[in-house]
C-alpha cells in the first residue's frame, strides 16, 4: 500500500532519533518498527528521483494495510503539524533553526507506556546501541514472537537472567517497576489522566528514575510534548549555545520537539 504525506516525515531520522530503540534499519530506506503487537515494514520512494527536501511530499511502501495504517497514523502523530512547528521557530534563535533544518522529518512517536518505561530505565548510562542490545536480549528471553515483553512475561524473571541482559546495576530497578505494574500499584495508562508535573512525579516514584528517564517516559511514551528531556547533549547544548540559560519554557507545548532537533543535530550531524 503506498501513503502520501504532505507534512515533515524522515524514516531514518526518526529511526535515529534517540527515542524508539526496536527501529531496524533493513536496507536503503526501509525501515521496520514495532510497537505493541504490531509490526510494519516502510519504505520511503521520495528519494527515487533524488535528493528529497524537507518541504516535499513523502510517499512510502507499507507492508500492512489500510486499517493496520490507522496503528502508524497515530503512532507517527500524523495529525500534527510539524513543518508548521518548525517554521514557527524565531529567526533570532539561530542554533535552534540550524538544528530544526537538519533534523526535519523527525516525529515524536507515540510508544507502548510499559516498554518506554523499561526501556529507559535501561538507557541510563549506555550508548544507544548498547541499549538497543541489552533490549534484543531481554525480548529474546521474555518477548514472545518478537515483541517487547508484558508485565506478566517478565515477573518471574530471577536477576541472574536480567543480568546477563547486560542490564547491571538496573536490575533491581527492572525488577521493581516490573512488580509495581504488574500487581497493579501503578496503573500507567490512568497516569495518563495527570497534569506533567504530576506525571514526572508519578514515574520518578519508580526506583531509579530521575528526572531525565520520567521526562522521556512522559515525551516519548505519553506524547508530553511540552517536556523536555535533558541529558548530556542536551546540557551541552544549553552551556554552549544558550548561555547556561535552559531554553525550552519559551518554547511551550513543543518544547520536546524542540529538543529532538538539539538531540539529532548534536548526536548525529555534527558528529559526522
Amino acid at each position: 500500500m503506498k501513503i502520501t504525506i504532505a507534512d515533515d516525515f524522515d524514516l531514518c531520522k526518526i529511526a535515529y532519533s534517540g527515542q524508539c530503540f526496536r527501529v531496524k534499519e533493513l536496507d536503503k530506506d526501509t525501515f521496520r518498527f514495532v510497537t505493541k503487537e504490531n509490526t510494519v515494514e516502510i519504505t520511503d520512494e521520495s528519494y527515487k528521483g533524488g535528493r528529497k527536501k524537507p518541504d516535499d511530499e513523502t510517499i512510502l511502501s507499507v507492508s500492512c494495510a489500510k486499517k493496520e495504517w490507522d496503528i502508524w497514523h497515530d503512532y507517527f502523530d500524523l495529525d500534527t503539524n510539524y513543518a508548521g512547528i518548525r517554521k514557527s521557530i524565531p529567526r533570532e534563535d539561530d542554533f535552534l533553526r540550524r538544528a530544526a533544518e537538519s533534523g526535519a522529518g523527525i516525529r515524536i512517536l507515540k510508544q507502548d507506556l510499559f516498554e518506554m518505561l523499561i526501556s529507559f530505565i535501561i538507557s541510563q548510562r549506555k550508548s544507544i546501541p548498547a541499549i538497543k542490545t541489552s533490549i534484543e536480549r531481554l525480548v529474546s528471553l521474555y518477548g514472545q514472537d518478537g515483541f517487547f515483553p508484558t508485565p506478566e512475561a517478565l515477573k518471574d524473571a530471577t536477576s541472574e537472567e536480567l543480568a546477563s541482559c547486560g542490564l547491571g546495576y538496573r536490575v533491581p530497578y527492572i525488577m521493581s517497576a516490573v512488580r509495581r505494574v504488574y500487581e497493579h500499584e501503578v496503573d500507567l495508562d490512568a497516569l495518563g489522566a495527570l497534569s506533567d508535573e504530576e506525571l514526572v512525579n508519578e514515574l520518578k516514584s519508580f526506583a531509579g528514575v530521575g528526572d531525565k528517564v520520567a521526562n522521556c517516559v512522559a515525551l516519548f511514551g505519553y506524547h508530553r510534548c511540552g517536556l523536555a528531556p535533558i541529558d548530556t547533549w542536551i546540557a551541552r547544548v544549553i552551556k554552549e549555545q544558550y548561555c547556561g540559560t535552559n531554553p525550552f519554557p519559551r518554547y511551550g507545548n513543543v518544547a520536546g520537539i524542540m529538543q529532538q532537533y538539539m538531540f539529532y543535530y548534536m548526536s548525529v550531524i555534527s558528529r559526522k
